[in-house]
């Protein structure tokens, strides 16, 4: 499920990193990789610990082995690339947020990106874990019908714990987020609230800072009617940043 693309043509000077959420894997993503990759970028999108196997693996995943995988996407494609991107969906554009808090990347590009929950047992999930192992899962928040996101069936307490803590870290570096960000927002989404928007918007550094709303979407928008929306717009601003540089 791991996907890279070396670019093509004058575009292969610009890298993009892009995360997949949590629970799920490079799957919500593929489309998005695959037309940046035809338009030339150079892409890498990794699959994250304890993901693309069971719930049982990512129960046992720190948040930091999350992060540390798409930092070294990150740090791979600069080897590489004169400019290089971060990108995400869900709990993927918190990683890319906190990639852009530590590195001097050219841009973010979320895709409803996480840092708060809906539910608000998730603040008690350090001492639920012992005592409930796994809920329901929040996978396939789709609008369009018969896509499948390749999400776990079932949701790990003690992952959802180590989620939190990295939502709290990133959302005290938002500070530091100076790079041009650009988001992409479903307006009916069920796994996302719109807290997290709040956040953002009232604490990223960065003074270049756009929503796009997404009115056919739902949570898994890279895969949702608005897909195209959010790929021929990404690539959009990737270039646009990407100039002079």
């Amino acid at each position: 499920m791991v996907f890279t693309s070396p670019g093509h043509g004058a575009m292969a000077r610009v890298g993009v990193a892009l995360s997949h959420g949590f629970t799920g894997s490079p799957v919500s993503l593929q489309g998005w990789a695959d037309y940046l990759a035809g338009q030339g970028f150079a892409v890498s999108l990794p699959l994250l610990s304890g993901h693309g196997t069971s719930w049982e693996d990512l129960a046992k995943t720190p948040w930091t082995r999350w992060y540390s995988d798409f930092e070294r996407a990150y740090l791979d494609l600069t080897d590489r690339c004169d400019v290089v991107f971060t990108a995400g969906l869900s709990m993927g554009g918190a990683l890319a947020l906190r990639v852009a808090e530590h590195h001097h990347v050219a841009g973010v590009a979320v895709v409803n990106p996480g840092l708060t929950f809906s539910d608000k047992r998730a603040r008690y999930s350090g001492l639920l874990k012992y005592i409930v192992k796994s809920v329901p899962a929040i996978g396939n928040d789709i609008k369009m019908t018969d896509v499948d996101e390749g999400a776990y069936a079932r949701t790990p307490v003690a992952a959802v714990h180590q989620l939190s803590a990295l939502f709290k870290d990133t959302v005290a570096g938002l500070g530091q987020v100076q790079a041009p960000t650009i988001v992409f927002r479903s307006s009916v989404d069920r796994v996302v609230p719109e807290s997290s928007m709040d956040i953002l918007g009232d604490r990223i550094g960065s003074t270049n800072y756009e929503v796009v709303r997404l009115e056919n979407s739902y949570h898994v928008a890279t895969m949702d009617n608005d897909a195209a929306q959010i790929f021929e717009g990404s690539a959009a601003f990737f270039r646009e940043h990407s100039v002079g540089q």
